[in-house]
């Protein structure tokens, strides 16, 4: 498996100031400058081997990669949507190594742009998804950042959370699919069996494994019902999706 060349996505409308896009830019060269810093060139080779990722990495570990960030999410204050926006694209769009990207998931969950979090930024997230088009980069925005707006907009979310289960892009679909992964007991069962029931017949990885894994995180809350939904997707669902799902019952 290689990675999957991410499809061309509408951005996010950019509606900041100039004064706000010169402050993102600012922040997203101080963070790539102690990023470079930190690097180490041998262990970059074997995490870009390992993630098979068209993009390198600097070869800075997640407890460095946190310890690097902490003076900078610390001060990481956005005074508006756009702000926060402009400096999580900025991280994000122009980045040239795969940490960067991990920095702007980062600034994307800040506690200070939890406001934001709800159905207006879910266009964002999208942009996040389809061009980061890799389970690292999705499943983070997909259990963290869109799950949140489904867990606290759910009358609003959801429609658009059936839409993204049947989108003509597999990531989407996929976000779709583990979208309630952190929900447990708050879990939509009629929107999980929707994003299941499109994609059973999905010849892809990464669609057959994030079925086996969303079904398996509900059932240690309701086991019954996950039976009941394996049975009853009869020989549609995978032997993948199927030992995933089971594999704790």
């Amino acid at each position: 498996m290689t990675e999957e060349v991410a499809r061309e996505a509408p951005e996010p409308t950019r509606l900041w100031c100039m004064a706000t896009t010169n402050a993102a830019e600012t922040l997203a060269q101080s963070i790539r400058a102690d990023l470079a810093a930190s690097g180490n060139p041998e262990r970059a080779g074997g995490q870009q081997r390992y993630m098979k990722s068209a993009m390198p990495y600097h070869g800075v570990t997640t407890p460095e990669l946190k310890k690097i960030l902490r003076p900078h999410l610390a001060g990481f204050r956005p005074g508006s949507r756009q702000e926060w926006q402009a400096a999580v694209l900025a991280l994000w769009d122009d980045a040239t190594h795969r940490e960067e990207r991990y920095a702007a998931l980062a600034l994307a969950r800040h506690r200070s742009a939890r406001q934001w979090h709800d159905v207006e930024s879910l266009p964002l997230f999208r942009h996040l998804v389809v061009t980061g088009a890799w389970w690292d980069l999705v499943d983070e925005t997909a259990s963290h950042l869109v799950g949140a707006v489904l867990r606290d907009h759910r009358d609003e979310a959801t429609p658009i959370m059936r839409a993204w289960a049947t989108d003509p892009d597999l990531w989407v679909r996929r976000t779709a699919v583990l979208s309630q992964l952190t929900h447990k007991e708050q879990t939509d069962t009629g929107l999980l069996h929707q994003a299941i029931e499109a994609n059973l017949d999905d010849q892809s990885f990464w669609l057959r494994k994030a079925i086996g894994w969303a079904l398996r995180q509900y059932a240690r809350v309701d086991p019954d019902w996950v039976r009941a939904e394996v049975d009853g997707s009869g020989d549609r669902l995978s032997g993948l999706s199927r030992r995933e799902a089971i594999k704790h019952l």
